[in-house]
């Protein structure tokens, strides 16, 4: 089967009675996240490139109307009308790396009614899940206030595919290394790794394994440290790292416990040893949040290696992205439902100072100050020019980042639940017993009218 079977089943359905009714008009569609996710300032736009690539290529194959027909438990006759149908229409969209806000479109795509449908499920699928990837990273970044950021992810990914998205998408946004070796080679991304427990757990002790690491490596080392006794890991790796014929050079990790507290001392032990260019770096469950209060407390730490939280955005891992008709054969068409209404027409969607964004018509004349942030990328089923490239969207990211106002910069924290007293948790328990006991006491009331 082919890309054109990413669907959900009511679209082919929708699309098939598209095509039996003679709705092939030209319709427009937005894709567009409705809420920012709780305590973000902002997203970064990404997913376009595949998308686009899935454009390109898309195409019903005689395979595809089989398994449309299977599924639906229909003859395969019937889904015939869908076979041969590609994708010949217009996509213009906020290029990868920029910020954009709640409620501006992504991406607004242009197409014969049936052919819109179809690929609605693959674009959202692609653009919701790395916008928000992209957003969490860079929320990271900011935390770290110009300290490097490596990602950590891919074993805690939800597959190898979203951890290749996962690498590319902290690079855009600023990190500055990868641990996976895949995404380093395909996107030109710094390489960067360290040695886990296991490691350090099959040799007699630390020392031999920090060496037999260094012997294998041929560069600058990193040697986790807490595997046993930190304060004692430290200083073995010392010992090692002013021992090597290369010079004392690298870096110790640091994995588990306060973070904060263990850099200051494991810097004590650095510096006593002659070691202040030895780097610190520190890994084990962190997001723009500990990154943000370790770097505001003065912990001694020179890299953050960000994994899990980061590769799946534990906080909010799911955007509410839209995917709505604004217009049909030359009628701006609206949706009205509670909570949920659109507005109609294509749109344009004006950048001004200070992201007073402003969204218009598409053919409106700008407002004073206004640059435009959707980009016609693809005319007639053809992308408009080369495959954009990870430096291009890396810069464009950078230059909105930079003109960010403070406010959707701001990490705010999310504010944690209060515990339960044990009063509290007394009188819950008290509330409980006595409802039973009512409860109880009605029924045996019961039995006895129905036994007498």
């Amino acid at each position: 089967m082919s890309e054109a079977m990413t669907t959900d089943l009511y679209e082919a359905t929708m699309a098939l009675s598209y095509l039996r009714e003679g709705m092939t008009g030209p319709a427009t569609f937005d894709l567009y996240a409705r809420d920012l996710p709780p305590l973000r300032g902002f997203l970064v736009a990404a997913g376009l490139e595949p998308a686009l690539d899935f454009l390109s290529g898309f195409r019903v194959e005689p395979e595809d109307v089989a398994a449309f027909a299977a599924a639906m438990h229909r003859p395969y006759e019937d889904l015939e009308p869908l076979l041969g149908l590609g994708f010949d229409g217009e996509v213009r969209a906020v290029p990868e790396g920029r910020i954009v806000l709640a409620g501006e479109p992504l991406l607004e795509l242009t197409a014969p009614l049936p052919q819109a449908q179809l690929v609605e499920t693959y674009l959202m699928g692609q653009l919701s899940h790395q916008t928000t990837i992209a957003s969490k990273a860079a929320r990271c970044v900011l935390a770290a206030e110009g300290r490097p950021v490596v990602d950590f992810s891919l074993r805690r990914t939800h597959g190898p595919w979203a951890g290749m998205q996962s690498a590319r998408l902290s690079a855009m946004t600023g990190f500055t290394a990868t641990s996976n070796v895949a995404a380093a080679v395909a996107y030109g991304i710094e390489a960067s790794g360290t040695m886990a427990h296991a490691y350090i757990e099959a040799f007699p002790d630390e020392e031999t394994a920090f060496r037999a690491f260094a012997r294998t490596h041929p560069g600058p080392v990193t040697f986790l440290v807490d595997t046993y006794d930190t304060a004692t890991g430290v200083a073995t790796a010392a010992r090692v790292l002013s021992e090597l014929e290369s010079g004392p050079s690298g870096a110790i990790r640091l994995d588990s416990g306060d973070l904060g507290e263990r850099a200051v001392r494991a810097r004590e032990i650095l510096d006593a040893a002659g070691l202040p260019e030895v780097r610190i770096v520190v890994s084990g469950g962190l997001d723009e949040y500990s990154v943000e209060e370790l770097v505001h407390s003065g912990a001694p730490i020179d890299v953050f290696a960000v994994g899990t939280r980061m590769g799946v955005s534990a906080d909010a891992p799911a955007l509410d992205t839209a995917y709505k008709l604004v217009a049909y054969d030359g009628t701006p068409v609206m949706k009205l439902s509670s909570a949920k209404a659109t507005a109609p027409g294509a749109k344009q969607v004006w950048r001004r100072p200070g992201y007073a964004d402003v969204i218009g018509e598409r053919d409106e004349l700008p407002p004073g100050g206004g640059a435009p942030l959707l980009e016609t990328v693809m005319r007639e089923g053809r992308r408009t020019g080369a495959p954009d490239t990870l430096d291009r969207a890396r810069r464009r990211f950078d230059t909105d980042l930079a003109g960010l106002p403070p406010h959707a910069r701001r990490i705010r924290h999310p504010v944690p639940p209060r515990p339960a007293t044990s009063a509290g948790l007394a009188g819950l328990a008290g509330r409980v017993r006595h409802r039973i006991e009512h409860r109880l006491a009605a029924a045996g009331e019961a039995a006895g009218r129905q036994a007498a």
